[in-house]
């Protein structure tokens, strides 16, 4: 073959190759174009499973959450006392990209006409912006940065609401500004830090008696599972650590907790409430039911049956209020005490006019079936996720899905501490109606919660801590 013939024959080959990738290229671009959008609007307790578990080949899915992570709640507690190490109760948004696109976001307006959506990014402000956004009020689920003041616009096809709630205080003066929350992974790590704080200070020669035990004294607001087991472990912390780290200061702890109502655990059986208050009681946990907050200051709290208590650290856990996203949201019906969106039983959100809106779904805190209002608990939301995927990926094959959403009641748990627990499922309409306590509710409790992580390399962390810690106890370093 002459030089001239390969010529000819080499260019060819780069003309039919270049033909190729032009045809590849087109047709990567008209497979993507075809797809629907799905919005999924925050990384709970709702979105994330949901995240996890819907078709990402056949949905062009978005998440848009002011977390990179999601937060499995049941754990926080022991996080904030040492029992686990924090990376066991967090799972990455990233962990489904590329497939995934995620904004670490607000959304702050939904134009549900016009299918979009107006977001603020949860991030620092970029170098050319003069200033971020104005703060936002302060609550546990805001991120550091409250936005950097430019907003952006996406449109969807169909919408997830998962947005969640944030910490209700009742607008009790004081609160926000000198209280911990428990309702992420950042309220557990300042929480452990305010705990080893406060005994750093107690143990300083300049103070008195009197100002130690102020110091040492832990209180709670909130007689509802957190709240209660907080305190377990808060009380399982002080008497093994602590006990053996601050012999003298352990004897000038105190814990009290704080509730509005009758008794504790308000949504548990009562025999099983009473058990935890005999249980509490003799741990010398001090329970005072029926007491009011009016104020809160930096280092003291007025209570109005009580007066003054001064604190070294206060943990506020007295319920939800809603989501700023869903008190701005007019156009779709709420219920009227807790304001959350209302949705029929396949869980689309009900409009003003009383249609339901076919492509926008709600779940989680931030929404409630209008027919059956079940708690706003990580267990119902849970289930409406899953529900959700199998409805998201019937209709994204393009078949039908006409099953409504039915709640299956697991049971209820709360840990009390020295390895005993309380189980309820005696509420539940099917099955079993049963309740457990001591040993037998706490293996429950532990088996529950190992088996409910998500990914394979928690289910390894958390009982890998939970050994560590029986062996070696609790890491008391501050960092």
């Amino acid at each position: 073959m002459n030089p001239a013939q390969y010529s000819v024959q080499l260019r060819s080959f780069a003309r039919q190759q270049s033909q190729h990738m032009h045809v590849v290229r087109r047709f990567t671009a008209s497979a993507s174009s075809n797809k629907q959008r799905l919005v999924i609007l925050g990384s709970g307790w709702g979105g994330y499973p949901l995240l996890r578990n819907v078709d990402k080949k056949r949905w062009d899915v978005t998440v848009i959450s002011p977390t990179n992570t999601f937060n499995f709640t049941p754990l926080l507690a022991g996080c904030a006392v040492g029992t686990l190490e924090f990376r066991c109760a967090v799972e990455p948004v990233r962990r489904y990209s590329p497939q995934v696109t995620a904004y670490q976001a607000w959304c702050d307006v939904i134009d549900f006409k016009g299918k979009t959506l107006t977001c603020m990014p949860a991030t620092p402000p970029l170098p050319f912006e003069k200033s971020s956004a104005p703060l936002v009020e302060k609550t546990t689920a805001e991120t550091k940065f409250p936005g950097t003041g430019t907003p952006f616009t996406l449109k969807y096809d169909k919408l997830v609401i998962a947005v969640g709630a944030y910490s209700q205080t009742f607008n009790v003066p004081g609160v926000k500004e000198h209280a911990h929350f428990l309702k992420d992974v950042r309220d557990a790590r300042s929480i452990r830090t305010r705990i080893l704080e406060c005994f750093e200070q107690a143990n300083q020669p300049i103070l008195s008696d009197i100002q130690r035990r102020n110091l040492l004294h832990f209180c709670i607001v909130g007689g509802g599972p957190t709240g209660v087991e907080f305190a377990a472990e808060l009380h399982d912390l002080l008497h093994t650590e602590i006990e053996q780290h601050y012999p003298t200061l352990a004897r000038m702890t105190k814990i009290t907790l704080y509730d509005v109502a009758p008794y504790i655990l308000g949504s548990f059986d009562r025999s099983l409430a009473n058990y935890a208050e005999e249980k509490f009681g003799r741990d010398g946990i001090d329970i005072k039911t029926m007491h009011h907050v009016e104020r809160v200051e930096k280092d003291k709290l007025f209570v109005r049956e009580q007066g003054e208590v001064p604190f070294g650290l206060l943990v506020w856990s007295t319920g939800l209020a809603p989501n700023p996203l869903i008190q701005s949201i007019q156009s779709v019906q709420k219920h009227e005490k807790t304001q959350g969106l209302l949705t029929n039983e396949h869980l689309n959100v009900i409009m003003e006019n009383g249609n339901v809106d076919p492509d926008v779904w709600a779940i989680g805190d931030a929404a409630i079936i209008k027919t059956a209002v079940l708690p706003a608990t990580a267990q119902v939301a849970n289930q409406k996720a899953g529900y959700l995927s199998k409805k998201l990926n019937r209709i994204v094959r393009e078949k039908e899905h006409t099953e409504p959403f039915e709640f299956f009641n697991q049971g209820s748990l709360a840990y009390l501490g020295d390895w005993k627990a309380i189980y309820d499922r005696s509420g539940a309409e099917t099955g079993i109606k049963a309740r457990e306590t001591g040993r037998v509710a706490w293996l429950l409790w532990r088996s529950a919660y190992f088996t409910m992580t998500l990914s394979l390399r928690n289910k390894i962390l958390v009982p890998t801590y939970w050994f560590l810690n029986w062996i070696f106890g609790r890491d008391l370093t501050r960092f």
